[in-house]
């Protein structure tokens, strides 16, 4: 699949968000950060409000008051001068302070992310005297001639119950680690992070067709996707009776059904089959189905 096709950086915002959920009151995220001019744009920057909050995420660990992240989709080159862009922006970032030396050095960091391991940065690394550090799965501290603590993030390599939303973000993702975005999924209740986490498995569905197609007539997987939307369509319904209308309740119905719809096609499923399934779930008659389609 092309990659143009799929957009991998914001599916990488939103698995950020994601990784980092337990600590969402103390940090703030500015995606595609402006670096005075539009052409310099950092990925992602993640602000650490609280200095004295400890980060238990492995990711997070390394993280500071300003946190430059660059991102790189399957495919994309992280090679010597990507590793220098991103020092380059994170020295720009400290510079571009409202007064002299706000910003403190010691209080910025830089983090690269991308699917596979790097190797020829990696050996580049080696024969100029950078020292690499592993003490994570997939995380590795370089150290050396650098200007702000730097790691390197390798997706593929992270702890696979730990880190289920970078690990989605790829055109090979493996059965045990797709079910498995799914089941954690099914335990969110809050509807920013519902979102955000749709946002990452819009993205796997789309780099993996032949994965999603696998899935077609799975009772089990089906089950586990009305199980996912269960919170969304409560809302979408109690969002209508909240209006106190019949007007308000019949269009929050009708949004919860479109919405079932189409995940459900996103899933591979045939309209014949989603017709059941929408006459059981909201109890319409099969002429009621049909207006869906």
């Amino acid at each position: 699949m092309k990659d143009r096709k799929i957009q991998w950086h914001p599916g990488f915002v939103s698995a950020m968000n994601l990784e980092l959920i337990k600590y969402k009151e103390y940090l703030e995220f500015e995606k595609e950060y402006n670096l005075n001019t539009k052409p310099l744009e950092i990925d992602l920057l993640v602000i650490k409000k609280d200095a004295g909050v400890e980060i238990g995420n492995e990711i997070g660990k390394l993280f500071r008051g300003h946190n430059i992240m660059e991102y790189k989709s399957p495919g994309g080159h992280l090679d010597i001068d990507v590793f220098y862009k991103a020092g380059a922006y994170a020295g720009l970032y400290k510079s571009y302070g409202s007064k002299v030396d706000e910003r403190k050095a010691e209080d910025i960091t830089v983090s690269l992310v991308r699917e596979g391991k790097p190797e020829g940065l990696f050996a580049y690394f080696q024969e100029h005297g950078y020292r690499l550090s592993n003490e994570y799965r997939g995380i590795y501290y370089v150290e050396g001639n650098v200007l702000f603590p730097t790691q390197i993030i390798v997706t593929k390599e992270l702890e696979e119950k730990e880190h289920v939303w970078l690990r989605a973000l790829s055109e090979n993702v493996e059965e045990k680690d797709a079910r498995m975005l799914l089941e954690q999924m099914k335990g969110i209740k809050e509807k920013g992070e519902l979102e955000l986490a749709e946002a990452v498995l819009e993205v796997m569905m789309e780099a993996n067709e032949r994965l999603v197609e696998g899935w077609k007539g799975d009772e089990n997987m089906l089950e586990t996707l009305m199980e996912i939307m269960e919170p969304q369509l409560q809302q979408r319904e109690e969002s209508g009776r909240k209006e106190g209308r019949k007007e308000g309740r019949k269009e929050g119905r009708k949004e919860a059904i479109q919405g079932t719809v189409g995940a459900l096609r996103k899933f591979n499923h045939k309209d014949a089959e989603i017709k059941v399934i929408i006459m059981d779930e909201f109890g319409l008659t099969e002429q009621e189905a049909v207006e869906y389609f």
